[in-house]
């Protein structure tokens, strides 16, 4: 039985926020130094080189079962290697507080897919709050949609929901999966994500030197604090808190985007970003209005 949320939860909480928030204007400074490869697969590795010191440092299994295995590769190129890798690249074109926003995205691919692949059903007023988070996202994107062979930018801006997309995909992934250590699992995917990342990296952009400024920092804040630290946190704060207190997140990712995508990068902010930012939190609220009125009554 999950337990009421803590002080400690609520700090968990604000500090996933606001560190895959700021994850997007971190991946930007880095691709001032580095291709869009070369980051994803900096990240990939030195996440997955800290999770396999730990995994072996707390003693924790090796998954076995080729049923379990199949699950772990292909999560962990959809949860690691093709989301990284798009968004890398299409950063290069977008602001960072447009990747962030299109992140919130993620739950409303969730909803369709768990509808027809897990026991979670679909109802009218999810479905009404994925309506609207859907027209949200096309507001965000704008009528760059129509215009894909006029310039790299509406491209760029798909490669970022479709990063969402393949989130979701491997989400659904995750709970179909038959039961994991969770630091074992997070390890494991980020190492397939590696392996698939290094020859790219390599054949598409070389082997990467050290920059010694703000990209290069930034490549080692990448890999060390959002993708291994807050893997960690999120699967400490789901074993406390619950997995509808970590939904909270979704809610603050695309805030923190923005308001680091201004301030340390100033960034122009569109009226059309503040739109599109309401109305796919708005759909979110609709969808877990149930979850958020029993949480605030926690």
């Amino acid at each position: 039985m999950t337990s009421h949320p803590t002080a400690t939860n609520w700090l968990s909480i604000f500090l996933l926020g606001l560190i895959w928030g700021g994850t997007f204007m971190v991946v930007t400074i880095a691709l001032e130094g580095y291709g869009p490869l070369t980051v994803a697969c900096a990240r990939t590795t030195l996440g997955a080189v800290s999770l396999l010191v730990l995994m072996w440092a707390l003693g924790r299994p090796i998954p076995l079962g080729t049923i379990v295995w199949g699950y772990l590769l292909i999560t962990g190129i959809l949860n690691t290697a093709l989301p990284f890798a798009l968004l890398s690249w299409g950063q290069q074109y977008v602001p960072s507080a447009f990747a962030g926003i299109s992140m919130a995205a993620l739950p409303l691919f969730v909803l369709p897919l768990a509808h027809f692949f897990t026991d979670e059903k679909l109802t009218t007023r999810k479905t009404i709050g994925v309506i609207v988070g859907f027209f949200g996202a096309a507001v965000l994107i704008g009528p760059n949609a129509l215009r894909i062979g006029q310039g790299i930018e509406p491209i760029a801006q798909l490669a970022c929901l479709m990063a969402s997309l393949s989130y979701a995909v491997s989400s659904i992934l995750t709970r179909r999966c038959p039961p994991v250590d969770s630091i074992s699992m997070a390890a494991i995917t980020l190492v397939v994500g590696s392996v698939c990342l290094i020859p790219a990296m390599l054949a598409f952009e070389g082997i990467p030197e050290w920059v010694p400024t703000r990209a290069g920092y930034a490549i080692i804040f990448l890999g060390l604090v959002p993708t291994a630290f807050a893997a960690l946190l999120r699967v400490q704060t789901i074993r406390t808190a619950g997995s509808v207190f970590m939904t909270l997140v979704n809610y603050q990712v695309p805030v923190w985007s923005m308001i680091f995508g201004a301030w340390i990068l100033s960034e122009a902010l569109p009226i059309h970003f503040f739109a599109a930012l309401a109305l796919i939190l708005g759909g979110l609220a609709i969808i877990q209005w149930a979850s958020l009125k029993s949480l605030l009554r926690r």
